[in-house]
């Protein structure tokens, strides 16, 4: 659900610096082409609760533990920006990383890496692949938005 119809003492995250950006970067391709490409940890659908999280040496801590050693962050909104970038008559398509890294050939590419190698070496591309793409892994976790101006007469 989006935050005006969270119930009450709900948890509800809201960036209005990055939406700032997103419209300024929105406003630039409408207003002299280009595209953008954005990959981040993150949600296609309007959402609550909280993702808010600390890392520190690829684990989860608590966000108050080590000030200044930690990477803070909190997953995007990426239904949110779409709605800006769709506001500035952009096109926008939205994906999982493993279904856009599919699309642009990742197995292609991954076969043609792995043809003449070893099979250890098979084996760290094709892990690579899953941890990449995989629904397990990478593949769902990050998310993919693709900006582009609309196609004349679309």
């Amino acid at each position: 659900p989006a935050a005006a119809d969270a119930p009450q003492g709900a948890i509800v995250e809201v960036a209005p610096a990055r939406s700032a950006l997103m419209a300024q970067i929105a406003e630039r391709i409408a207003g002299q082409g280009g595209a953008g490409l954005f990959i981040d940890y993150g949600h296609l659908q309007p959402g609550i609760g909280d993702t808010f999280q600390a890392l520190r040496r690829h684990e989860r801590e608590d966000v108050l533990a080590n000030p200044g050693e930690a990477d803070l962050t909190a997953h995007v909104d990426f239904a949110a920006l779409a709605d800006i970038a769709r506001a500035h008559g952009l096109d926008v398509q939205l994906s999982t990383q493993g279904e856009f890294l599919l699309r642009m050939g990742l197995l292609e590419r991954a076969g043609t890496l792995g043809a003449d190698a070893d099979a250890e070496t098979r084996q760290i591309i094709s892990g690579a692949v899953e941890r990449l793409a995989g629904p397990d892994a990478m593949g769902e976790l990050f998310k993919v938005m693709k900006v582009l101006p609309k196609a004349k007469g679309g």
